[in-house]
């Protein structure tokens, strides 16, 4: 038996108090009775020492169990935490320390995670590129900078041109938004995908206005267009526009992405494995989509664990689409804590074939890089924005 003997997090981050985006990172480690040592991630928006608080938790109730019951530790902390299902930080935290628990596995047995789940279904991965509008405000500003990414050789971008409406949006937002995104797929050409990132924030009537301005420019499609919770303006926007819909990043259990698939409202299934129950429940999910025709596209806006484990599922799965990439706006740091081992090749991610995740962590720079606290607060930008971009012209 491998035994867990200690599950420990780690806040890391380098110029925390600068606006930069995605500043700060939840690394989450399990060892064993044997020295084997697995890695997993968590979320840090605003809720960093709060996570890496359940962390300590989730130590005390899985200490001395076998790493390799990936079913019954779930089952155990869900005993314990009477709130698991409904507690976005219960969930996130444990979604980590099961990811570092195939970490562990693989490297056990020998083989890459994806070999563990299905083999390969594909030899790449086909990625978008995110987090490159850093500053980008007036509609040449995007349009110079996506002319960038496509010479990089991405095939698709995704963006968000609603700059700092909320909920409803004006005819002038409606204005600028347009005049962005047709910039953008002006210079990037038809061949080139756009994905248009909502970040949930509007009702209903707001995003289909936005829907019917937008849907000349054919975009991939619309990523959360409503607010999350709001199924019946979700269900409007469904009847009133024919652009796709993904969604999934707040989904926190299969049943909830199961309500979602079954009611018909999403095309594509953007779970967040770090968000969702780590690579156990993950599964699971994927299965369900495949039976209702959905596409995998996963939420992957952290850091480089989360990055490679999303990697591994994206090798195997059958019902893939596209994968959403930081990886090249990541500060440098995160690209040197796995000595830059997911590197993006003219669009596309090569598979890690190391055992476990397939990424190896430089444990040399933790100690340089733990901090405390949370991620700079902006009054004036939330978190989740790109740099920069939270304005009008």
């Amino acid at each position: 038996m491998t035994k867990i003997s200690e599950i420990e997090a780690y806040i890391l981050g380098k110029e925390v108090t600068s606006a930069q985006w995605a500043s700060l990172m939840v690394l989450v480690r399990v060892t064993t009775n044997d020295g084997r040592v697995g890695w997993g991630e968590t979320v840090s928006a605003l809720r960093a020492e709060a996570v890496a608080n359940f962390v300590k938790k989730i130590n005390t109730v899985l200490k001395g169990n076998d790493v390799f019951n990936v079913e019954k530790n779930r089952l155990e902390w869900y005993k314990h935490d009477f709130n698991m299902t409904i507690s976005l930080e219960s969930t996130t935290a444990y979604s980590a320390v099961d990811i570092a628990s195939w970490d562990i596995i693989g490297k056990e047995l020998g083989a890459p995670l994806y070999k563990l789940l299905g083999g390969k279904t594909r030899d790449k991965v086909l990625v978008y590129a995110n987090g490159w509008y850093q500053n980008c405000v007036k509609p040449e500003d995007f349009a110079e900078k996506a002319k960038e990414i496509v010479k990089m050789g991405y095939k698709a971008l995704k963006f968000d041109p609603f700059g700092p409406y909320f909920n409803d949006i004006s005819k002038k937002g409606l204005d600028i938004a347009e005049e962005r995104v047709k910039a953008v797929r002006e210079a990037v050409g038809d061949n080139v995908d756009i994905l248009i990132e909502h970040h949930g924030r509007f009702n209903a009537n707001s995003a289909i206005m936005i829907a019917k301005r937008l849907e000349k420019y054919n975009p991939l499609f619309m990523e959360e267009p409503i607010h999350p919770e709001d199924v019946e303006g979700l269900r409007k926007y469904r009847n009133n526009t024919s652009l796709r819909i993904a969604l999934g990043e707040r989904i926190i259990n299969k049943q909830q992405a199961l309500y979602f698939m079954k009611e018909g409202l999403v095309d594509f299934l953007q779970a967040d494995l770090y968000r969702i129950g780590g690579v156990t429940e993950t599964k699971k999910v994927v299965g369900i989509a495949e039976t209702f025709d959905v596409q995998m596209a996963f939420h992957n806006a952290q850091g480089p664990i989360l990055n490679a484990v999303t990697l591994q599922f994206d090798a195997f799965i059958p019902n893939f689409l596209i994968q959403e990439s930081f990886y090249d706006w990541f500060p440098s740091w995160k690209r040197e804590l796995i000595y830059n081992g997911t590197p993006i090749d003219n669009g596309y991610a090569i598979i890690p074939e190391r055992p476990g995740l397939g990424v190896e962590v430089n444990e040399k720079m933790l100690d340089s890089l733990k901090v405390k606290g949370e991620e700079y607060f902006n009054p004036e930008e939330p978190v989740w924005v790109v740099k920069g971009t939270w304005r009008d012209y």
